[in-house]
């Protein structure tokens, strides 16, 4: 079945649909919210006879959710390569995210709990529903175009979620804007325009992108969860023979985490450090969401012309400059106007490291299991969003302040790039024509 130009744009709709998600709810206006406010930020909350600091408390119901992901992931990317149902699975994840982000709408001040039991849901959604997307990543695509179609849903997903982020600017700041008086519009309001901007603009997705998985014909007696079950039982064997892909999928699960918890606390940081207003923020990640679309692009074409490998190398480097200078934050001008600096580099390289880093995971897969082995890059990817977040909010708890623990993040970083150099790319690929059965 050959690939068309409308089922690509339709598969890199859904990054410009759930990228809303990922900026208005997990990286800058709900994050500050639930940590400052309905947190309560350093007046704390009481969790089990501790007293944490609301930031803490937003960080550890992130590691919850991510977990919990991380658990379901690989099973049921089984489940759906054995039964041929990927776009299915996407789709219910993707509902069931967009009905929890809805009732976000209902979250206020102290109600903690309930913020993050309909958090914790709909991240788990969203995290798992980004499972069965990026599976579908190495069938639209071959080993010469994997970077440029990656690299064009990460840049539509900046698009997308700047583009609901400047309308909630809109809505909180500039309402008459919109017809409508100065204070009309709450931050409730923005969590809503999320589930709504997600329901509309995935629809491209899910009537434009094809199932092309092989349903496997079961005996009288077995269903596909059994199936998948074993399925998974095997890969935990087989994945062990794919020796780069292990090693890459270890460095990710490492470097990965850094990059994800400063997603995650760049706002908070923006709001507790700095005491920056919403609207400030919102502005900041504006500007972040314009230069990664450029980024995005450009890693793309990078990571094409000298190789994955060596585009996420790049991109770590750069990472890792910027954490050592927000722990320095103020050394050469105010700590305000170098926040924003560090928001222009992270801009170039946010979207790249993980187009690229998608790209890498695409090529060392094998066609037939690429729901299953694209779960294990998702638990990757969610074991790291549980480390870093928890170790960060281990680390305000116990000091009180969200600085303190930002070098806590470069060493993820320098280990996991410590892990990926020893990636041979060309092994890799290998590996993926020559499986050892």
């Amino acid at each position: 079945m050959p690939v068309t130009r409308r089922e690509i744009f339709g598969w890199a709709m859904y990054d410009f649909a759930n990228s809303a998600f990922a900026t208005t709810i997990l990286a800058v206006i709900f994050n500050q919210y639930f940590a400052t406010v309905v947190a309560r930020g350093e007046r704390g909350v009481e969790f089990f006879g501790f007293h944490l600091h609301g930031a803490s408390f937003f960080t550890f119901s992130v590691a919850l959710s991510m977990a919990i992901s991380a658990v379901l992931a690989p099973f049921l990317g089984a489940v759906a390569d054995t039964s041929a149902l990927k776009k299915r699975f996407l789709m219910i994840f993707c509902y069931l995210a967009i009905l929890f982000t809805g009732f976000l709408y209902f979250v206020h001040e102290g109600n903690y709990w309930r913020g993050a039991l309909f958090f914790i849901i709909a991240n788990i959604g969203f995290a798992c529903g980004n499972v069965y997307y990026n599976a579908f990543l190495p069938e639209i695509s071959n080993d010469q175009n994997i970077g440029r179609i990656s690299g064009l849903g990460w840049a539509l997903g900046y698009i997308g979620g700047g583009g609901l982020l400047a309308i909630n600017l809109i809505m909180l700041n500039y309402p008459n804007w919109l017809g409508f008086p100065v204070g009309y519009f709450t931050v409730q309001d923005c969590f809503l325009s999320v589930a709504l901007w997600w329901l509309i603009f995935s629809l491209p997705t899910f009537l434009f992108l094809k199932e092309r998985g092989q349903r496997i014909f079961l005996t009288s007696g077995r269903n596909y969860f059994i199936e998948g079950y074993q399925r998974l039982q095997h890969t935990f064997h087989r994945i062990r023979t794919f020796r780069e892909l292990t090693k890459f999928l270890i460095a990710y699960l490492l470097y990965n985490d850094g990059i994800e918890t400063v997603i995650v606390m760049a706002s908070i940081f923006g709001a507790e450090v700095l005491r920056m207003e919403t609207g400030e923020i919102i502005l900041f990640f504006l500007m972040i969401q314009g230069i990664a679309f450029f980024g995005s692009l450009i890693f793309g074409f990078l990571a094409d012309a000298i190789g994955n490998k060596k585009a996420i190398m790049i991109s770590l480097g750069i990472w890792s400059f910027i954490v050592i200078w927000a722990f320095r934050l103020g050394i050469i001008w105010d700590p305000k106007t170098e926040y924003w600096i560090l928001g222009v580099l992270a801009g170039m390289v946010m979207g790249g490291s993980q187009a690229a880093s998608r790209s890498l995971q695409g090529i060392f897969t094998p066609d037939a299991n690429s729901a299953e082995f694209f779960g294990f890059f998702a638990v990757s990817g969610k074991f790291a969003s549980v480390f870093g977040p928890l170790i960060y909010g281990i680390l305000i708890a116990i000091t009180g302040s969200v600085q303190s623990g930002i070098l806590s993040v470069l060493l993820f970083f320098i280990v996991g790039m410590a892990i990926l150099l020893t990636v041979n790319e060309k092994k890799g690929r290998e590996e993926k024509r020559n499986p050892v059965i």
